[in-house]
């Protein structure tokens, strides 16, 4: 079985062209999630909502307590670590990592950012190569195939590669480096743009991100299943 880490971290609860002020990401990561589990419903989707319940902001106890090594960690920072810790497994369980997202202030919203300093963990998901000044981190996350699907909307319009407000976006390339960082380095994404420009321009938008995503979702379960090692009777 794949397992499917759905995370959303848009502000807006609802769904664009269903709830009033619905958010487009959402709006993507649904999609891709629905089409996925149509195809292959064996499959486990652990799903977090990060932007209604957003993770807890790392602190001085956090970071103490992170940076212990386990064996020599109090009964405190086990309890500090806890959240992180859960968060963690359920990165480490997952072949693909959803994250639906908005560009907020040409950046990601506080949610993920937490939701990135709770799970980017000395001993679980990087460690530290002591003495090795070119490569000082070691990608624990790197153990297997894992991808990354980035599924983000946009107020404006050219926020892409090559676009002409492409050097703004700090959404993308701030989470393709935190993910490769840790291990997971096969990141695709696809983005909504146009939300505050309306009209057909938002509209083309749309429907080319979703038949994008469902060219997606065909493109990584065949993927998943050609490197897939096969499960024990």
């Amino acid at each position: 079985m794949t397992h499917i880490l759905h995370l959303d971290a848009s502000a807006r609860p609802g769904l664009a062209g269903k709830d009033l002020h619905g958010s487009h990401s959402r709006n993507l990561s649904q999609r891709f999630v629905s089409q996925w589990q149509a195809r292959r419903p064996q499959d486990v989707v652990t799903y977090r909502d990060i932007g209604q319940n957003p993770p807890s902001i790392i602190s001085h106890d956090w970071i103490a307590s992170s940076f212990t090594p386990e064996p020599k960690r109090e009964a405190w920072m086990r309890d500090t670590l806890a959240e992180s810790d859960r968060l963690v497994d359920e990165l480490i369980a997952a072949d693909v990592l959803v994250i639906g997202t908005p560009l907020y202030n040409f950046g990601m919203p506080a949610a993920l950012k937490a939701w990135i300093d709770q799970i980017v963990r000395p001993g679980r998901t990087v460690d530290i190569n002591e003495g090795n000044l070119l490569e000082p981190y070691v990608p624990l996350l790197a153990d297997r195939q894992r991808h990354a699907v980035i599924l983000s909307a946009r107020g404006g319009v050219g926020f892409d590669a090559g676009g002409a407000m492409a050097h703004m976006n700090h959404l993308e390339p701030s989470l393709i480096t935190t993910l490769g960082f840790i291990g997971i380095t096969q990141v695709h994404q696809i983005a909504i743009e146009g939300q505050e420009v309306g009209g057909e321009l938002l509209a083309e938008s749309v429907a080319q991100a979703l038949n994008k995503v469902d060219a997606l979702v065909t493109q990584l379960q065949q993927a998943l299943q050609v490197h897939r090692t096969p499960e024990p009777a």
